[in-house]
């Protein structure tokens, strides 16, 4: 095939490995992969259908792309992931500008679909969600210096607000050899940080080895030449032991940088969301890393207005908040999304409730921040360096800062390089964004 393509990845990071290993097999198939959709024979979709917001979002890219069609500019639209898998049986249908739709168990077949495309025929592959093979090569979409890992697939969590079973399927990890294997082949191409993904990486391996083997998999991958930061994306507190806790403590490597979904504290609200645990179990695993490691930083997520939700119950998760202080936070408004347990429930929160809520924990974060980073004057942080952004002005990430959803640290050295490791003395902050001057830089 010699078709150009273009592929815009929506969504999580676990989508945009996706979109990175169907780009590699038609990279391999003879295709070209342009930048801008004006530039392509066939554009491709990579969708997120989770919440509301992600699917408003896919849809407006695909109408958009559906008018360079429409005008001649690409001749073919091909539609793939989680929105397609979601509405299966009736996304041509409603979307008859999209010429073929693959689900999530099909992303391997894009070459096929691709090719009928190019044909003028088209049409849709649906293969189960956990039939789709989660190995293979990868055209990195990220800089070069970092790159995600996915571990596992799917979910077995099955909490009563979301969906992501019913898409993604259950749950599956990968065999840690080729974990190894994929690790070392992307420290050769320059990749320093590695992100380790997957709907819930405390479970690692539980299904494969019969254990929780994160500790195993993380211990491997600290030996890998080239790889400086390992970073955690995804933990489950119920699943956080002890021997995952002394390995993170005990390894340089991998940063203190704990992203746990926590999502409420109340034990009702916990209960009903069907989400394991409760608020003890969350206060006593906060205490014991933060009693392990003091420069532990915490990132979660918050919903906010969950079916039968009360002010009472509210108001002990903005406590909570302003008693812990958690460095990273994000909130949410609950999302009544078909197919979850929970949409079926009459006692819908209104929409105003929610946001009144969101807000106040909004306000509330900020305050958390701006006096953790006030705190943080003075201080000196090892910075990889992400270049320039959109004004110009050199930034970089500490290991309190995940890719593209935490703050940065800016500096002013035009001779360092992007990828390259520096310490930066910090001299003031704003929100979660630090200023500081290099003092230092790696050999």
């Amino acid at each position: 095939m010699t078709e150009k393509i273009f592929l815009l990845s929506l969504g999580c990071a676990k989508n945009l490995v996706n979109s990175e290993q169907m780009l590699s097999i038609l990279e391999k198939e003879g295709c070209t992969i342009v930048e801008a959709p004006e530039d392509c024979d066939i554009a491709i979709v990579n969708t997120c259908g989770f919440i509301d917001s992600a699917k408003s979002e896919a849809i407006d890219a695909i109408l958009k792309l559906a008018h360079l069609k429409q005008e001649g500019v690409i001749r073919g639209l091909i539609v793939t992931g989680c929105l397609t898998e979601r509405y299966k049986d009736e996304f041509l249908k409603e979307l008859p500008e999209v010429d073929a739709a693959l689900g999530t168990g099909s992303y391997n077949d894009i070459a096929e679909a691709v090719r009928a495309v190019s044909e003028g025929s088209g049409g849709e592959w649906y293969k189960p969600a956990a039939s789709c093979a989660f190995d293979g090569e990868r055209k990195l979409l990220t800089p070069n210096y970092y790159a995600y890992l996915r571990i596992a697939e799917g979910c077995d969590n099955r909490c009563s607000y979301c969906v992501i079973p019913y898409i993604r399927g259950r749950y599956r990890s990968r065999e840690m050899n080729g974990l190894i294997e994929e690790a070392r082949s992307l420290a050769a191409r320059g990749v320093k940080e590695l992100l380790v993904i997957a709907q819930d990486i405390t479970r690692y391996g539980i299904d494969l080895y019969g254990e929780r083997c994160l500790y195993k998999l993380l211990e491997e991958l600290c030996r890998i030449d080239g790889i400086e930061w390992i970073r955690l994306h995804y933990m489950y507190p119920d699943e956080i032991d002890d021997r995952l806790l002394e390995t993170i403590r005990d390894n340089d490597k991998i940063l203190k940088y704990f992203d746990i979904p926590l999502q409420h504290i109340n034990d009702k609200v916990l209960k009903e969301m069907n989400r394991r645990g409760n608020g003890q179990l969350i206060r006593e695993r906060i205490d014991k890393i933060r009693a392990m490691m003091p420069d532990a930083i915490f990132r979660t997520s918050m919903i906010v207005g969950f079916p039968g939700e009360t002010e009472e119950q509210f108001q002990e998760l903005y406590d909570f908040l302003e008693e812990y202080r958690l460095e990273r936070a994000g909130f949410f408004c609950y999302s009544q999304e078909e197919g979850a347990p929970s949409a079926a429930r009459e006692d819908q929160i209104p929409e105003e409730v929610k946001e009144d809520r969101r807000n106040r924990l909004f306000v509330l974060q900020e305050r958390i921040m701006d006096d953790f980073s006030a705190g943080l004057i003075g201080r000196e942080l090892m910075v990889l360096c992400c270049g320039l952004d959109e004004s110009g002005r050199q930034y970089g990430r500490s290991y309190m800062d995940s890719a593209d959803v935490d703050g940065v640290v800016f500096f002013d050295d035009e001779t360092i390089k992007e990828g390259e490791f520096v310490t930066v003395r910090v001299v003031d902050a704003v929100a979660s964004e630090l200023y500081g001057e290099v003092v230092a830089r790696e050999e």
